[in-house]
């Protein structure tokens, strides 16, 4: 591996990270949306707005998310929806997966 494939890596990877957690994985699903304010957001995913502020920062500071200030409102919009893709992808694993542990279940009965 080359010095630009590695950062690439690296940064792909940071990528990942500020998405890898279930609430920030539901942010991005309701922004699929469209903008929305960290109010909405933070009911959606059922949760209080000083912890949804926290994960929605990391994918801010990822580039995943911006955000813009609308008077006294935070709203915050999707930058890269190409994300829908990679967790469609994640989807399909899981899915395959179920498939192939009902089949083995299916074979020890």
């Amino acid at each position: 591996m080359n010095a630009k494939e590695k950062r690439m890596f690296e940064e792909q990877a940071e990528i990942v990270k500020a998405i890898a957690h279930p609430l920030r994985i539901a942010v991005v699903h309701f922004l699929q949306a469209g903008p929305q304010c960290v109010c909405d957001i933070a009911e959606y995913v059922n949760s209080e707005r000083s912890n949804v502020s926290r994960h929605l920062s990391v994918m801010v500071k990822a580039r995943i998310l911006s955000s813009q200030k609308k008077g006294l409102r935070v709203i915050y919009t999707l930058k890269r929806p190409c994300i829908f893709e990679f967790l469609g992808c994640i989807t399909d694993c899981l899915v395959q997966q179920y498939r192939e542990d009902g089949e083995i279940f299916k074979a020890l009965s």
